[in-house]
């Protein structure tokens, strides 16, 4: 499984891998998502069944739940096994009976990170209360850890990729301008810059212009 994870060739890729390897080797497990935690803002990431997206949406609007709590905690347990929705109107009054209504019976929460990085919540979902157990709690911990390997590498393998591409980019464009207007390297790079500040727009996207229709106006 953790070969198979580094071995994806995208980011989106090793998260469908990581929800997928959820529901096969995790015991109780029906559905699993990530879910990625922007200030207050959610986004859900490769869920295996249109409920786990429900529930993220949910835990959106209510500013609560244990998913919701897993990707911003950044001490203390970075585990969440819930064994019964129905009695977790305590700790969620407004998240556990809308998610019971869903379907969701039990649910655990792990926190996705590396030593530098928090990165989200791997989350799993049973149908039934009281799926899962102490080994599926284990296992899903393997998992979780393995998982915030492969997507720390797979999205700095994407970062390298896009920086290469842009510096790609803008040495056409320093190459089109420098044909075009008889500049110096440092002349044409500056001609970008200039254009980039005076605009507000990126250096990467001013140059992709200039690739695309030969000229910056």
């Amino acid at each position: 499984m953790a070969r198979d994870l580094l071995a994806q060739d995208s980011v989106a890729a090793t998260l469908e891998r990581i929800t997928a390897s959820a529901t096969e080797l995790v015991e109780g497990c029906d559905a699993a998502g990530i879910l990625i935690l922007h200030g207050t803002q959610v986004e859900s990431l490769a869920p295996t069944d249109p409920f786990v997206t429900d529930s993220d949406v949910l835990q959106q609007e209510m500013g609560e739940g244990p998913c919701f709590d897993a990707a911003r905690t950044a001490q203390g347990d970075r585990v969440f096994r819930i064994a019964d929705l129905t009695t977790e109107h305590q700790r969620w009054p407004a998240y556990a009976p809308r998610a019971a209504a869903l379907g969701v019976g039990s649910m655990m929460g792990f926190l996705l990170f590396t030593d530098d990085e928090d990165l989200g919540a791997l989350n799993l979902y049973s149908r039934k209360p009281g799926a899962f157990t102490s080994d599926s709690e284990t296992a899903g911990w393997l998992l979780a850890s393995h998982a915030a390997v492969a997507l720390s590498s797979a999205r700095t393998h994407a970062q390298m990729e896009e920086a290469v591409a842009t510096r790609h980019v803008i040495g056409e464009a320093m190459g089109i301008i420098m044909g075009t207007h008889h500049l110096t390297e440092e002349e044409a790079f500056d001609v970008l810059r200039r254009y980039s500040q005076e605009s507000n727009t990126k250096l990467r996207d001013v140059a992709r212009r200039v690739c695309e229709q030969g000229t910056l106006t």
